[in-house]
């Protein structure tokens, strides 16, 4: 799952993304508001969770430029702002969720899962095809009822598959999805990794899941 976090609190930004990372996902940072803006424009987000009073592009002119320009990424309103016209304000302008701070990182985190379960992403904790299964809560990975053992960046390639199944993913929509936009991807990276699911998810099994679809990328699917 990759997140973006437009706050202009470095400390608080920091802070969210060292924990939102424990739970395996990708988040990308963003300080201001036109910073924000641009990122969301031209990345894919799972879900954006977004400060209101940011220098450049306050928060509810960006949620209303990214919804007038038809992106439906989910919006989680982050802010100091607690009054009631404040939420109603926030959730007029196309947010989906609002929270106040100061916060508890734990309601933070399952109103993210709440909002990603939505039908606009995915309906449930638990991703699969055939007999390969991906708990998005415990990050338990099975296959024929065998536990197998992911790094962090094989379980979000792993779950970005199984968003996707039987669809051709090319290298960078998957290099941008599991990466955040300030690492340093070697040309070969998506390679290496996915190399190393199928020894893990594949290479034990009666059958392959992940395929190279040559000149395009990679899909999981039954069969080519």
């Amino acid at each position: 799952m990759k997140i973006l976090v437009v706050e202009d609190d470095h400390h608080i930004a920091q802070s969210i993304k060292k924990g939102l990372e424990q739970e395996r996902m990708v988040v990308d940072l963003a300080f201001d508001g036109v910073g924000g803006y641009d990122l969301a424009v031209d990345n894919s987000y799972d879900l954006i969770v977004l400060d209101l009073m940011l220098p450049g592009l306050n928060g509810l002119d960006l949620c209303s430029r990214l919804r007038q320009n038809k992106n439906h990424t989910p919006i989680l309103i982050l802010t100091a702002r607690d009054r009631l016209d404040n939420k109603v304000e926030g959730l007029n302008c196309g947010a989906d969720d609002y929270l106040t701070k100061p916060f508890a990182f734990e309601e933070l985190l399952a109103r993210i899962r709440a909002l990603t379960r939505r039908p606009h992403t995915i309906s449930e904790t638990i991703i699969s095809l055939e007999d390969l299964s991906l708990n998005l809560q415990t990050f338990a990975v099975k296959r024929a009822g065998r536990e197998i053992k992911l790094t962090s960046k094989e379980f979000s390639l792993l779950e970005m598959l199984l968003r996707h199944p039987n669809q051709i993913l090319t290298k960078d929509q998957i290099t941008n999805h599991v990466w955040d936009y300030e690492a340093d991807v070697l040309p070969n990276t998506v390679e290496v990794y996915i190399k190393n699911l199928r020894r893990k998810i594949d290479a034990p099994f009666k059958f392959p899941l992940i395929h190279t679809v040559r000149g395009f990328g990679y899909k999981i699917s039954k069969s080519l």
